[in-house]
């Protein structure tokens, strides 16, 4: 999440700007690049487990989530196969329904940034002038906090909550979303489809979303995937904080931190969730690059 972040000055060639591939053929290409992507493939078949676990764990768990069952603090087992933590309650099962509040928090918050990042950095990057000054200062501004900071001292100023925590992560990431996209925009702004709307006539709210919009939507799909695994991991470390989803919620970070003191007693109690956040969010970064890569073909 720190301003320096590669991801968030990345700029792609808009399927537009090559010569004689209409839109609908550029995105033939990327589809079969996306396809022959062994990267991408791994990943969406990572996030897709995932994504299916967070909708249908109730059909998948052996016993109640959230119900002391066995005894405290056992090892893996035949029965238990994650074993059982300090109130005897299944860690399998734990697991299983942990991706649901991880996958309810991280896409949301995604779509909340992203969205107000593109409609930021389009009016930015396209009105260029003081309107791009003032507000490129204002991003510049929130770049220079730790944003991680930031969410923690808002989160400790208004109370933990899922809907709080989703707002957060999606404020903190418009500011980067936004400097993605005007990058883009200023490249885009200056070419002739460009001149050829303003000559018609067009306004330039038409022009930033039906004609610029589309061809830097590239750059914007690679910046939401690889927000969305930085989603996962903000929305994890808030809640290891303590600042984030609530108990009795199996939440993976939640679950994580609960655990650490009695690591060395019950190391698998930790050990799995922390597995299940890798995976996803690996998942989520092999898709990212899968995607970037397809672009750049």
């Amino acid at each position: 999440m720190s301003a320096a972040d590669p991801a968030s000055a990345l700029t792609l060639e808009p399927a537009t700007a090559r010569a004689g591939v209409t839109r609908g053929e550029r995105a033939r290409e990327i589809a079969r690049a996306l396809r022959r992507s062994g990267t991408f493939v791994v990943g969406v078949v990572m996030v897709g487990f995932w994504i299916l676990d967070a909708i249908a764990w109730p059909l998948f768990v052996p016993f109640d989530p959230q119900a002391a069952q066995f005894a405290p603090s056992v090892s893996p087992n035949p029965t238990t196969w994650f074993g059982t933590d300090d109130l005897g309650r299944d860690v399998f099962s734990r697991t299983l329904a942990g991706a649901r509040p991880v996958l309810t928090v991280a896409p949301v918050a995604t779509a909340l940034g992203i969205t107000g990042g593109v409609v930021i950095g389009l009016l930015a990057g396209y009105r260029r002038g003081l309107v791009d000054d003032v507000v490129m200062r204002v991003v510049d501004a929130f770049l220079a906090f730790p944003l991680i900071i930031l969410a923690v001292l808002v989160l400790a100023t208004f109370g933990a909550s899922t809907l709080n925590v989703i707002i957060v992560i999606g404020i903190v990431f418009t500011p980067l979303v936004a400097r993605t996209v005007r990058s883009a925009v200023l490249v885009e702004r200056e070419r002739e489809y460009v001149a050829a709307a303003r000559m018609r006539g067009e306004r330039a709210p038409y022009i930033m979303f039906a004609e610029i919009l589309p061809n830097v939507s590239g750059p914007i799909a690679v910046e939401a995937t690889v927000r969305f695994g930085y989603a996962i991991f903000t929305s994890a470390t808030l809640s290891f904080l303590g600042l984030g989803i609530q108990q009795p919620s199996p939440d993976w970070g939640l679950t994580i931190a609960l655990a650490r003191g009695s690591t060395a007693v019950q190391p698998w109690v930790v050990l799995f969730p922390a597995l299940a956040l890798a995976t996803l969010v690996v998942g989520v970064n092999l898709i990212a690059d899968g995607l970037k890569r397809a672009l750049e073909d």
